[in-house]
């Protein structure tokens, strides 16, 4: 049988691949992940080889750019307790949930926080073994509550607060002759402010009614 998807298709209305009401497929969220599994690999849209373009910053505007970030997030994120539990499509092609926005913009924090202590201490930094964006985990899929915010609120700040403490106290110097094998400091820090942002901004603003 030949199925023809892009026949599928009707301007203005969600495309019909997965059926329409009241026939919609069930498994239309977990396909999409194995798709995406499968497209993917273990890549991860906002990780690149190569260092983010950096504007000229003092070391304070350097410190505030982790909690600047944190605020765009923890902004979008008062608005997904409207979400009605579809995935999001973003324009690389990449699947994104309110939880798996979250959980990225906080691994990621996590990841380059520990490169970052262990190359201070003259130690090689962990191998980093996340699944990243590459996986759509069941806990991704779940609503996201008030309770969800309010965690994500705590989590996210305390997380901001640590970067914008250890970027201040480091030793100018350091920021861009920075020790271990990578990056330089500063560079990691414009590239998590930006990659953040990329994480929730697949998702983007959902009506303001679940607004907190």
């Amino acid at each position: 049988m030949l199925l023809d998807l892009d026949a599928a298709r009707e301007p203005g209305r969600e495309p019909l691949a997965f059926g329409a009401p009241p026939r919609l497929c069930p498994g239309r969220s977990q396909a999409l992940v194995i798709a995406e599994g499968i497209l993917y690999g273990s890549s991860d849209p906002a990780d690149t080889s190569r260092p983010p373009a950096e504007e000229p910053c003092s070391q304070a505007e350097l410190a505030a750019l982790i909690p600047q970030m944190i605020d765009h997030v923890l902004a979008l994120a008062a608005t997904w307790t409207a979400w009605d539990g579809r995935p999001f499509l973003n324009a690389d092609g990449r699947t994104y949930t309110p939880h798996k926005a979250i959980r990225r913009v906080t691994d990621h924090l996590l990841d380059h926080w520990a490169e970052l202590e262990a190359r201070l201490a003259g130690e090689p930094a962990t191998a980093d073994h996340w699944h990243a964006s590459n996986v759509t985990t069941p806990a991704d899929l779940v609503p996201f509550t008030v309770a969800d915010l309010d965690e994500a609120r705590s989590r996210l700040t305390r997380l901001g607060r640590i970067w914008a403490l250890r970027v201040a106290a480091l030793p100018e110097r350091q920021l861009d002759d920075s020790p271990g094998a990578g990056w330089s400091f500063r560079h990691i820090v414009c590239h998590l402010a930006r990659s953040g942002s990329y994480y929730v901004d697949s998702v983007g603003p959902i009506g303001q009614q679940g607004a907190v």
